[in-house]
């Protein structure tokens, strides 16, 4: 019996040992197994103890829970750490989820998640994981608001946030703006936090305190291997887009109907971004005042390297002063810009409109053959910090081929009030003062004026735009229109930018990169 035993007890090692090992080898050739917890079909969640500011909260890795139709497990906070596809279909995102470093999140095409907005539910993609979010133009990837056709609103819920180990001009390391706990930034300018194509972002910037808003979607450090291209964010609660650093290079992005600025860049990002649309909800504005471009080198302007560099090339800004809100009433004031039907349920203030572009805090912007129409302020090269000014006058900040349409006022230096649009910031005794001349042309007009194809004596007709697509506002050149065959790529030194022949996001009415993947009415969208 005992020697039967141990024959028994010796197959049944083996048994064991080869199951174990049967199952080693399925987990390292399959990136989607997780563990499960047999109790509730849940992927089993632990709380390390010895992950530093992570300490303690729910990781697991699996992302998606309550048989299978949301991610993130509901805790505020949330650490994914596995390798996992998150199949085709209708989610629910709960909370803050960290897809922790060495994590692969791989999105099919046609997914839908919508953002829970009692935890303020955001992706957050952290350095050294990647995210593979490929939709395509017939089945887009769609992060949205949860809330039903009619009542949803800017900062229904938080946002994307991509980060990486690329350079950024603070050498302590950077912690993400938002709330959420995770850093960004290193020495490697090609990194790769994956692929993130045909996406849109609806309703995203929730505001976790006053004033403190996730953009629609933010990149931290986003080195040049990803790969970003047709995403859209339609009515964001903070900035659309905005770049802390990094080199990630982009290309056809919409920004639709935000609350802040449409690009912001910053803390020395330093990408190429080409064909960009923007058009603003005429009622809807910033209390910082909105921007299409808002450009700092960090945020008190100190010449610290790497400068915010970025290039950008056939953008298309469509401002709050169209003739067709014109001719509705628009005004740049507060009885105006109320939101209307958009005034969300939270502490987000409103202001007013500034410029087209805002240049400001030792930034190096660059922008070629793009078009602003309908801005109070078509360029602020802003002097209250930093050295923008001596940038400006050395060739450091470049805009080559820019056409501005229906300004109130072509240039201005000074950023704080509307009201005093024309005033400008002289240096007197060391302090900053305003003063307003009237005979004397701002700073950013002069410079405007020195740049090379830059025209700022056209009107809206003049730029003969049509709106093939039914947006509700013009944005695309007809025949005839002076921005096609008005492009020059002359001293552009890009592997990334593509040489066209037109000014601005569209060569024509034929050229429609927004079909299909698009959506200009996100609020009676059944999702």
């Amino acid at each position: 019996m005992k020697q039967m035993k141990m024959k028994v007890m010796k197959w049944s090692s083996l048994f064991m040992m080869t199951v174990a090992m049967s199952a080693m080898l399925a987990s390292c050739n399959d990136d989607t197994k997780v563990t499960i917890d047999d109790t509730n079909g849940d992927p089993t969640v632990t709380r390390p103890t010895n992950t530093g500011e992570y300490s303690g909260l729910a990781t697991s890795e699996g992302i998606l829970f309550n048989n299978g139709t949301q991610i993130g497990n509901g805790d505020q906070e949330f650490c994914f750490t596995g390798k996992q596809t998150i199949p085709a279909g209708t989610y629910l995102m709960k909370g803050w989820v960290y897809v922790r470093p060495g994590a692969e999140l791989t999105i099919e095409p046609g997914t839908i998640i919508k953002g829970d907005k009692e935890t303020m539910a955001a992706l957050i993609v952290e350095p050294g994981a990647k995210i593979y979010a490929e939709g395509t133009a017939n089945a887009p990837i769609v992060m949205t608001s949860e809330q039903s056709v009619g009542n949803r609103r800017p900062g229904d819920w938080g946002g994307l946030i991509v980060c990486g180990k690329g350079i950024n001009n603070n050498a302590s390391g950077q912690q993400i703006e938002g709330g959420p706990k995770t850093k960004h930034g290193g020495n490697v300018a090609d990194d790769n936090s994956g692929v993130i194509r045909y996406l849109r972002v609806e309703f995203a910037g929730f505001p976790f305190q006053k004033d403190k808003e996730i953009n629609g979607i933010t990149f931290g450090s986003v080195g040049s291997g990803t790969t970003v291209d047709h995403l859209q964010v339609s009515y964001c609660n903070d900035d659309s887009y905005e770049w802390f650093g990094g080199s990630v290079n982009c290309k056809y992005l919409i920004a639709y109907n935000g609350w802040d600025d449409e690009f912001d860049t910053d803390n020395g990002f330093s990408g190429h971004v080409q064909y960009c649309l923007s058009i603003r909800d005429p009622r809807i504005a910033d209390t910082s005042q909105s921007n299409g471009f808002e450009s700092d080198n960090n945020a008190d302007g100190s010449a610290i390297e790497p400068y915010t560099s970025c290039v950008f090339s056939n953008v298309t800004f469509i401002g709050p002063m169209t003739q067709k809100n014109l001719d509705a009433g628009f005004q740049n004031s507060s009885d105006y810009i109320n939101a209307g039907n958009m005034k969300p349920e939270n502490e987000a203030a409103l202001g007013k409109f500034q410029a087209a572009m805002h240049i400001r805090r030792s930034s190096k912007l660059n922008c070629y053959n793009s078009v602003a129409l309908g801005w109070p302020i078509g360029l602020i090269i802003d002097g209250e910090k930093g050295n923008c000014r001596e940038w400006a006058n050395n060739g450091n900040i470049k805009l080559q081929n820019v056409y501005f349409a229906g300004m109130t006022a072509t240039g201005s230096d000074f950023n704080k009030k509307y009201e005093d649009q024309l005033g400008t910031w002289n240096l007197v005794d060391g302090k900053n003062t305003i003063s307003y001349d009237a005979s004397k042309e701002s700073f950013s007009t002069s410079f405007l004026k020195t740049q090379s194809g830059c025209r700022f004596d056209l009107t809206e007709t003049d730029l003969n735009l049509t709106d093939p697509n039914n947006i509700g506002q013009v944005y695309c050149p007809a025949a005839g229109s002076p921005l096609l065959g008005s492009a020059n790529f002359n001293g552009l030194n890009s592997s990334f930018i593509q040489s066209v022949s037109y000014i601005g996001a569209f060569g024509g009415t034929s050229d429609n990169w927004l079909e299909g993947w698009t959506n200009f009415d996100p609020q009676n969208t059944v999702y």
